[in-house]
């Protein structure tokens, strides 16, 4: 993350969309340059800020070895072949049905995995249903939960390296059982890093708070 003693507009034209750029202890921004920053979406943090701090702790694990999943009826199949390649891998699987299929309400599923994610029972969650929408809106409901619906890994890459997922929904109607494990295996093996991505999920967490 770039550091600054002083932000002038010139620099401030200089900085990336959407970037995170740290303030010294003491140091100024001109008033011409807060316009700039403002019209280009640049956060500006202060030098130790505790949002920076704050937000670490939002970070999801890089090392997972402990994954919740669930799937309503639609879903089994697809669940039970994740299920038999994450304990392949070595991993612990706290499987949270459901079995058979006798209808079942995703919002019951993916509340039972979010919570075992958000009580930090499990690294990670994953939650299936036909499309994966409906679980998704389910888990994020839930507080401290960032899921995020993937049909690709390259969603499921930037779910996790830019936005900070913990629960990886997915819908077993538009997958098949190779693209689900590959979607997973991205989103498991994918960490947050840049400093830039990390602060913003203190303002995620903000907005989680406001609606309460």
């Amino acid at each position: 993350m770039l550091r600054f003693s002083i932000i002038t507009e010139a620099d401030a034209r200089t900085l990336d969309i959407g970037s995170t750029v740290e303030l010294a202890k003491g140091g100024h921004v001109t008033p011409l340059a807060r316009d700039t920053l403002a019209a280009r979406r640049v956060m500006v943090v202060g030098e130790g800020s505790r949002d920076i701090g704050a937000a670490a702790e939002l970070v999801p694990a890089s090392d997972i070895r402990r994954v919740a999943i669930g799937s309503d009826h639609t879903g089994v199949a697809l669940r039970r072949t994740l299920v038999q390649h994450l304990r392949g891998r070595g991993l612990a699987v706290t499987d949270l049905g459901t079995d058979g299929t006798a209808s079942v309400d995703y919002p019951d599923i993916a509340g039972a995995v979010a919570l075992a994610v958000a009580r930090r029972e499990a690294d990670a969650g994953i939650v299936i249903d036909g499309a994966g929408l409906g679980s998704a809106i389910a888990a994020n409901k839930v507080r401290g939960i960032r899921a995020a619906m993937c049909a690709t890994p390259t969603l499921a890459r930037y779910a996790r390296e830019h936005n900070g997922a913990n629960v990886l929904a997915l819908g077993a109607t538009l997958l098949s059982p190779d693209e689900a494990v590959a979607i997973v295996e991205t989103f498991l093996s994918t960490s947050m890093k840049e400093a830039r991505y990390i602060a913003r999920l203190a303002k995620v967490k903000r907005l989680e708070e406001a609606g309460h």
